[in-house]
């Protein structure tokens, strides 16, 4: 990597700074590495290995050398960082970039504007996430930055070319660079790495004085070890981190004390929920720490994630028995009407994908005990209708909007404030056509601008039922308004102007909870309550599409689809593909827990161009990406009218889709409300090879992933990690019928 700076000066050769020194080196990322420490033999043993080209025992010594392109690191205890920025002070030049290690940064940067009078524009603060209970020159490892990462906390002060000096720096030796507040740093460090230190400290200083500690040391198991390594740290460098971070871990101290305290309790009462809901909470915040830390605490990351690709390359078909995930709009239920319900509920078959995975989460941040998922099998403990407990901050739902639009009506009814946000696609996504029944409903809801995440609900509220007429078939909006209908006084009507997917009525009912049917009209009262139940989550229908329509254009496929959910608000897929000329059939018709299921088979054979009748469009709202790439292989024109409702989900899916059928070479064109798209017909190409951009929208990802069934080059899909929101086995299941199916990482 060709990185622009002339030398690296490292004041302090420990483990930190010997390191930093030694990749610089190794990754060829300066042109000299110079060293200062406080002793003549550090120096002698840094350049005897090779870990500086020079050192000395003064930054004075060789103040005069350095200008522009130059990078003084400080890499000293934190209580000691204010001696060497005097030393800095008077003895370098405004051009010289300065940063330091150091892991507290308000400290660090209250010593800065001591000594300077002023925050100047060389000075870059900056942290590395990384460690070893090693210490001194000899621990230096040239590897210790790699894949790990670097926060740095600039100022409005801090010049830009200086920052990236350092940037740039950081990566040259492997290192992820993150930009994070001062104030939000010291905080994250207090919780997830000063706190820690401070109890393995406390935990081996007290074991250490029990009488029986030489038995205790000498059987510790694993767990014990792994858990106490941190505290062979350097006891300095944590005397000065405690003190100079004070504020912080005391906030982080206190919390931890009072949790324990109630652990403690818990043990001596043979409180097993608490317990439980303790160490369940503890295993899916570790199982999902890096994730976590991802998407909250380094949320101001100025690295973008990894990006995945798939290369889909042309195949000639697709055969076997398969069986997709459970389907999300039941597992997302589930979980909601198992939390408030009272009684203990079972579910079969959940969706293990990030969608479903959120809304576990969000009802475990509210004090539900949740086991699993484990291959499929989650245990609710309900809390009841009014058991629900304020959530310690914002309630992150990733991508779902199921999530934040069924939570928001939940949480209309309950008696805490709430905060719903989401990853950036969902925060461009329309919240007002939820947040405005629930006003009419008197619940107090705020909005982003133009009525966009996060959403904003204040406890409290006396709701009260409303006849609700939906401008929009949307089974969300219906869902939300029957949710919150449970807080509210009277009796709550919603009326849809098509037919939507009712699992939330089912479900409700299923649960004991009565929701009559009248019509176009779904109408529930207050007062009732839920009671635990058996689910068993039936395979997406949503999921299934994309090997159905796989099947339908591939000529000699031959595909079983397993326990399908074919619910009649959701078939609208197979009525369409149907009308188009599919051979579809379906066996083993059966009712699972209130959804119908059947075993879905599909055999190729040419298809037509229809216009499709607009009573199957809410019918079939998630399956029509799939159904583009069907359109396009179908001898003739497909129009799809009435279907605006596409351009507000992940991404605007009509506009995406026939953007990226034109790229493929496919005769295609957006309309207000639809596509009419002209198909090849016949068994030869349909489309072209190309890349196509998915816009974080699952969907279009394996849309353009089964067009390659019917393509005459590769085409490569960018941008599909969220796949996983779905259909988390997708890959491995289209290999496993035949597609011939690359994955990539960049």
């Amino acid at each position: 990597m060709n990185v622009p700076i002339n030398r690296l000066v490292v004041i302090g050769i420990g483990l930190i700074g010997g390191s930093l020194a030694a990749a610089a080196k190794q990754a060829g990322a300066c042109r000299e590495v110079i060293g200062i420490a406080r002793r003549q033999k550090t120096c002698e043993d840094a350049v005897r290995l090779g870990i500086v080209d020079r050192a000395y025992l003064q930054l004075a010594d060789i103040a005069q050398e350095l200008g522009a392109g130059d990078v003084v690191f400080i890499s000293v205890p934190t209580l000691s960082v204010e001696k060497q920025l005097v030393i800095c002070r008077d003895s370098l030049s405004a051009d010289v970039t300065i940063t330091d290690g150091a892991s507290v940064k308000g400290s660090v940067i209250e010593s800065v504007r001591r000594v300077y009078g002023e925050l100047p524009a060389q000075f870059v603060a900056g942290h590395p996430i990384a460690g070893s209970e090693r210490s001194g020159v000899e621990a230096s490892d040239p590897d210790l930055y790699k894949q790990h990462r670097v926060i740095l906390t600039p100022t409005d002060e801090t010049g830009a070319e200086h920052q990236s000096l350092v940037t740039d720096l950081w990566r040259a030796v492997g290192a992820e660079v993150l930009i994070m507040p001062v104030a939000e740093h010291d905080e994250v460090l207090a919780a997830t790495s000063h706190l820690p230190h401070l109890i393995a400290y406390s935990l081996v200083d007290t074991l250490a004085h029990d009488s029986e500690n030489e038995n205790i040391f000498r059987y510790a198991a694993g767990g014990f070890r792994d858990f106490t390594r941190i505290a062979s740290s350097d006891p300095i460098m944590w005397h000065d981190i405690m003190q100079a971070n004070r504020d912080s871990v005391l906030s982080s101290l206190d919390l931890f004390t009072d949790n324990l305290s109630r652990l403690r309790d818990a043990i001596e009462a043979s409180d097993g929920e608490h317990m439980l809901g303790v160490f369940t909470r503890a295993k899916a915040a570790r199982d999902h720490f890096t994730k976590m830390l991802t998407k909250q605490a380094y949320s101001s990351s100025s690295m973008p994630d990894k990006l995945i690709s798939y290369i889909a390359k042309p195949s000639k078909t697709v055969t076997g028995e398969l069986r997709v995930p459970g389907d999300k709009s039941i597992s997302h239920r589930s979980i909601m009407l198992g939390a408030l319900a009272e009684g203990i509920t079972e579910v079969e078959g959940f969706l293990e994908g990030e969608d479903a995975l959120a809304t576990l989460q969000a009802f475990r941040d509210m004090g539900v005990v949740i086991e699993g998922p484990d291959e499929g099998y989650v245990k609710i403990h309900g809390v009841g209708l009014h058991g629900l407990q304020a959530p310690p901050g914002p309630l992150y739902v990733g991508n779902s909007g199921t999530s934040m639009r069924l939570l928001a009506g939940l949480l209309a009814g309950q008696a805490f404030d709430s905060e719903l946000t989401g990853d950036e696609s969902l925060s461009k996504r329309p919240m007002n056509r939820v947040a405005n029944p629930l006003r009419e409903m008197g619940a107090a809801v705020e909005t982003a601008e133009g009525g966009r995440p996060p959403v904003k609900i204040k406890g409290g509220q006396s709701l009260q039922a409303i006849n609700y007429t939906m401008p929009m078939a949307s089974a969300q909006v219906k869902s939300c308004v029957l949710l919150a209908g449970l807080y509210a006084e009277g009796e709550t009507l919603v009326t849809e102007p098509a037919p939507t997917r009712d699992h939330t009525e089912r479900m409700l009912n299923g649960f004991g909870y009565p929701v009559e049917r009248e019509g176009a009209t779904a109408k529930l009262s207050s007062g009732g309550k839920l009671q635990a139940t058996k689910i068993e989550v039936p395979s997406d229908i949503s999921s299934a599409t994309f090997f159905m329509v796989a099947a339908a254009i591939a000529p000699n496929s031959d595909v079983t689809l397993t326990h399908v959910g074919i619910n009649p608000t959701r078939d609208g897929v197979i009525n369409i593909l149907r009308l188009m000329g599919a051979d579809i059939s379906l066996a083993n018709q059966r009712e699972v827990g209130g959804e119908t299921v059947a075993d879905v088979r599909v055999r190729y054979a040419p298809l037509k161009g229809i216009a499709i009748p607009e009573d199957q469009v809410p019918l079939a709202i998630d399956e029509f990406p799939a159904l583009f790439i069907a359109a396009a292989c179908a001898e003739g024109q497909t129009i799809l009218t009435g279907a605006e409702e596409l351009r507000v989900k992940e991404s605007d899916r009509i506009q995406v889709m026939v953007d990226g059928l034109v790229t493929l070479g496919v005769d295609a064109l957006a309309t207000e409300d639809g596509a009419i798209i002209n198909g090849v017909g016949g068994e030869s190409a349909a489309f072209g090879g190309g890349e196509i951009e998915s816009h974080h929208d699952h969907r279009i990802a394996m849309s353009f992933t089964i067009a390659s069934l019917r393509a005459a080059a590769d085409i490569v899909v960018r941008d599909c990690a969220n796949v996983a929101t779905s259909f988390p086995t997708f890959v491995a299941l289209a290999r496993k019928a035949g597609m011939n199916l690359d994955v990539t990482e960049s």
